[in-house]
């Protein structure tokens, strides 16, 4: 006896929707947001229990409180909703979906893996934007009030009394608290980042991507919590696109007639582009060791593979994307393989264009 579960998640109250296996409505009804009563609520449900929702703020604390007590658990990517709308709908619409196995989007979950590494890794994240935040605001104040700054030792507390003598005296006092609130979030960016390397020493993987081409263990720190196992991803293509850096293209009215009835492909212009549903953090590291790599100018296979592409009239922007995505394909055999970065495995210097 099957049971497909739908449940629409919200802050204050769940509804769960039950369907049988040939897609009958049985029951549906509201429980609060509280782990024990979503666990007696389940338990109450008899036969082969298959649970979905949707990912949320709440979606992983779900899925470790109730994947003990179902026989599979799905969280689902989030679908554009049209037409008639309520939690009861959304619900057994969910359970339709999972039942007939028309679910758009699975997201993977793994709440218990690294799970103080992928905490210390967001509070590291955090602080980062909030620090880089301060400082655009600490410019932006500046340039309000027609001084020209650029660079970084408007931030550094050396040249603080020289910058601030050209403000006004009634803007100098939100100078100073600027200047106060930057200099508390570098000091908890430095503690957060202190943790979060003490962490990732107890993690092997670890010490071995920190070895890739513009790697590092705060990239390799931040890496591993969020991709847990390199074999979610089959092939380097699947690992692509969920960093973003997947190469997709689009078209329209590909086919025309001929004047003998028959149909035939036109050759119509194809829009290229990268994938739109991607992990942003992961993006942002393998562009980040692209930009270390083009800095750095390391004469490795990977930065000699760049300089070919740009001798031979790639943009420097393509050329970059280019570079991140032989620096995600390398990273991934490295995890597969669990050995540490080696140049003599780059492969042959030609590009990858394969999306």
């Amino acid at each position: 006896m099957e049971r497909y579960i739908g449940m629409d998640v919200h802050a204050a109250s769940c509804t769960l929707a039950v369907i049988s296996e040939k897609g009958r409505k049985l029951k549906d009804f509201p429980v609060e947001t509280n782990g024990q009563a979503l666990v007696e609520a389940i338990r109450m449900i008899p036969g082969h229990k298959h649970l979905v929702f949707e990912e949320g703020l709440q979606s992983a604390w779900l899925y470790e409180t109730l994947n003990p007590h179902v026989d599979d658990i799905v969280v689902a990517g989030i679908a554009t909703s049209r037409g008639p709308k309520s939690d009861k709908r959304d619900a057994y619409g969910l359970a339709e979906k999972l039942r007939v196995g028309n679910l758009d989007k699975h997201v993977f979950k793994a709440p218990r893996e690294f799970t103080r590494l992928r905490e210390l890794s967001r509070i590291h994240i955090t602080l980062v934007g909030d620090s880089v935040r301060v400082k655009a605001r600490i410019k932006s104040l500046y340039r309000s009030r027609g001084i020209f700054v650029s660079g970084t030792n408007v931030y550094g507390v050396r040249h603080r009394e020289e910058w601030q003598k050209q403000l006004a005296s009634s803007t100098q006092t939100r100078a100073t608290r600027l200047y106060d609130h930057l200099d508390f979030l570098l000091e908890q960016k430095k503690q957060a980042e202190a943790d979060l390397l003490r962490e990732a020493k107890k993690h092997p993987i670890v010490r071995i991507l920190e070895t890739a081409p513009g790697f590092g263990p705060i990239r390799s720190a931040r890496l591993v919590p969020i991709v847990v196992t390199p074999h979610r991803f089959r092939t380097k293509r699947q690992f692509w696109a969920y960093c973003g850096l997947g190469i997709v293209t689009r078209s329209s009215s590909d086919w025309v007639q001929t004047a003998d009835g028959g149909w035939i492909q036109a050759r119509v212009p194809q829009t290229r582009g990268l994938c739109r549903q991607y992990n942003h953090v992961l993006k942002s590291i393998f562009k980040g060791a692209a930009t270390t790599v083009i800095t750095q100018r390391n004469k490795g296979p990977i930065y000699a593979r760049y300089e070919r592409l740009l001798d031979g009239g790639t943009k420097p922007t393509l050329a970059k994307l280019s570079l991140a995505r032989m620096i995600a394909a390398t990273v991934l055999r490295m995890w597969k393989d669990e050995e540490e970065y080696d140049p003599g495995r780059a492969g042959p210097p030609t590009e990858t264009r394969e999306g």
